[in-house]
């Protein structure tokens, strides 16, 4: 059972993971080199409800699981450290996606309507960078999750 419950984890793990890495240097660059930042802004508008919930869901997983991995696991140590870390990158998607996103998303309709000088405007720019931020942030929390995990699954 544990055998299957380490597996998920690292599942989790990875795809959230995965998830921020192929969407910020692949995705998301393409789209804005492909369609211009209007088109692009459009489409990655529409991506992020999916990328934000695919994120925490993982992330959630990752944090239960390796809860449970701590419980069974001898070096409880390591599991601790990698789940505070968990917690944080998914606190960090979290405000990312139900705090930040849907202002963004009202700033940039008011940024279109009242121009790229517009308070709306600097706004917007503002929550993108902290939603960057926060985004690197998670990022930088799985992959520091992910090495503290090795550590406590060498047994």
């Amino acid at each position: 059972m544990i055998g299957l419950v380490r597996f998920l984890y690292l599942l989790a793990l990875g795809l959230w993971i995965g998830e921020i890495v192929v969407f910020s240097f692949v995705v998301a660059p393409a789209v804005f080199r492909t369609l211009g930042p209007t088109g692009g802004g459009d489409v990655i508008a529409a991506i992020f409800s999916g990328y934000y919930a695919l994120g925490a869901a993982a992330a959630a997983a990752a944090f239960g699981l390796g809860l449970v991995l701590r419980r069974a696991s001898s070096r409880a140590g390591w599991w601790t450290a990698a789940v505070v870390v968990v917690a944080l990158g998914l606190a960090a998607t979290l405000w990312a996606g139900t705090v930040l996103h849907p202002r963004a998303r009202q700033l940039r309709a008011a940024m279109h309507a009242a121009g790229e000088d517009s308070p709306a405007a600097a706004e917007f720019r503002r929550l993108h960078d902290r939603a960057v931020a926060l985004n690197g942030a998670a990022l930088v929390a799985g992959l520091v999750g992910l090495g503290l995990s090795a550590a406590g699954l060498r047994q």
